[in-house]
């Protein structure tokens, strides 16, 4: 299973990764690039740029990664229809490299709007990577580890924001001289992902059902499961289709309009609005301020504030390990009710920290505990669930709602998270908890266990929350069609075996 670890790896480290990394990247060389602003605008205008503009400014430079995120997720549908799901992350490495360029050079071109274009750019990179990637990691693993590889995009997420913060210590790039080099870099792992990705195989769900190339699936599961005899997993994914019988993508509306899956549908928009609602971003931006109420030296901050990127990191890996053995269920509703736990106690610490002198320590401590609960079940899962809960031709259309939720809740957070942390200032984490507190209601009564589970196990686990018998169930894919299992069955193994589509099988 070489083959296997080296695609998750790879598609990981030019997707996953760039995402985390853009994540934290822009923390360090803040100065330096409100100072780059202010330079710039002096240098064309003749004034120095008012506090509000460049605060503005330097808003806009942060928020827009998740504008291009909101465009990438929308536009990924059609290309992972089209280009197939490996194919989608070689070509996305476009946006990155073009994004990278920009961002590195805007200092030299004496233009901030090249840095601002890069993050637009370098956002829908990230949109269609965090679509695209767990769609394949999903289609490409066996049921029994699909829980752990699945996690592999949570994982890279963690990397790249630890080695954001490592780039951007002051040894490093995180120097007025050297901050275009921390955006120059993202193409190294682009680069690795666009020499390597192109010789390992298609995802084989998507060859047998979307491109109905029986031939080329079979190698593709060869490749991936280093073995000989995988008639076993193409009769499994045949089954899946069988019950289905209809390999052509549905679109947004007819998804939403499909009793069968209304469940999982409320679940993945639950699970990804907690994932970024949830309040991780309120502690990025407290961490600084607690670390010097503590008494810690302002230079040493930085180095501190690595503390946080080791312990996500870290908290990442032991969910990807313990994730099969555990399930999805343990892992999601304990997060979250960590969560709440922590929040509650960092609020009464942060509220009274000023009339006990070891408070500030447990503020810490509270900071960690929070980032590990999130790390060992909310940061990674949401993303296993959405490849699970939908059938081949559901997917694309799921991961695009599933992404849109996702970026819509991340620029929400961006833009609001300042007016709630001045309005509510320390008790602003109540929020969030109630937030924590409220998903994690919603998954203990309503998600089902999907660890070693087929996606017809799963869609059966729904059936009765949704209102439907089985037979409805296998009805809503065809309502038009009135041929027999056998003659849909033959239709779909001859065009598979030639490589062909027939518009039988539609």
């Amino acid at each position: 299973k070489t083959i296997l670890i080296v695609a998750s790896l790879t598609g990981a480290f030019g997707s996953s990764f760039l995402y985390g990394y853009n994540l934290s990247v822009v923390n360090a060389p803040a100065g330096y690039i409100k100072k780059f602003y202010n330079e710039t605008w002096e240098r064309r205008y003749g004034f120095s740029v008012d506090e509000g503009t460049l605060t503005l400014l330097w808003s806009i430079t942060v928020s827009i990664f998740a504008i291009g995120g909101l465009v990438g997720a929308i536009i990924v549908t059609p290309i992972v229809k089209f280009f197939g799901r490996k194919c989608t992350l070689v070509l996305n490495n476009v946006f990155a490299v073009t994004a990278a360029l920009l961002m590195s050079l805007s200092s030299l071109a004496g233009s901030f709007e090249m840095l601002i274009l890069g993050r637009i750019i370098m956002g829908i990179d990230a949109g269609i990577s965090l679509s695209a990637l767990p769609m394949y990691l999903s289609e490409i693993s066996p049921k029994e580890i699909r829980g752990s590889l699945g996690q592999v995009t949570a994982i890279f997420i963690c990397i790249g924001v630890f080695t954001g913060q490592v780039l951007g210590l002051p040894e490093i790039f995180g120097q007025e001289s050297r901050w275009p080099f921390l955006f120059g870099a993202i193409i190294v792992p682009s680069l690795i992902q666009a020499v390597i990705l192109p010789f390992l195989p298609e995802s084989p769900r998507y060859l047998l059902l979307e491109k109905h190339n029986r031939s080329q699936a079979e190698k593709a599961f060869q490749r991936f499961l280093g073995k000989d005899d995988v008639s076993q997993e193409i009769e499994e994914v045949l089954a899946e289709s069988r019950v289905q019988r209809n390999t052509k993508l549905v679109s947004i509306i007819q998804l939403l309009r499909t009793r069968t899956v209304r469940w999982q549908i409320v679940t993945v928009v639950v699970t990804m609005g907690c994932y970024q609602l949830c309040g991780l971003n309120a502690i990025w931006y407290y961490t600084n301020n607690i670390f010097s109420e503590s008494g810690i030296k302002h230079e040493t901050i930085p180095y501190v504030t690595l503390s946080t990127g080791a312990v996500e990191t870290l908290a990442a890996v032991f969910s990807g390990l313990v994730i099969e053995r555990l399930g999805r269920r343990p892992l999601l509703i304990g997060g979250f009710g960590l969560m709440v736990v922590f929040f509650a106690v960092l609020t009464v610490s942060l509220t009274l920290q000023n009339s006990v002198h070891w408070l500030p320590y447990l503020s810490i401590f509270c900071i960690l505990a929070i980032i590990a609960s999130f790390c060992i079940g909310p940061g990674g899962i949401p993303f296993v669930l959405t490849g699970e809960f939908f059938q081949q031709s559901q997917r694309p259309a799921a991961f695009m709602i599933a992404g849109t939720v996702n970026w819509l809740s991340n620029f929400a957070v961006g833009l609001l998270f300042p007016f709630i942390q001045a309005g509510l200032q320390t008790y602003c984490f109540l929020v969030f908890a109630a937030i924590c507190f409220a998903g994690a209601t919603y998954l203990f009564f309503v998600l089902p266990e999907t660890k070693n589970k087929t996606f017809h196990e799963i869609s059966q686990a729904f059936a009765k929350r949704n209102k439907v018998t089985l037979e409805m169930q296998e009805m809503n894919h065809f309502p038009a069609e009135r041929k027999s299992s056998a003659e849909q069955e033959s239709n779909f193994t001859s065009s598979a075996d030639n490589g062909e589509s027939k518009k039988g099988i539609v």
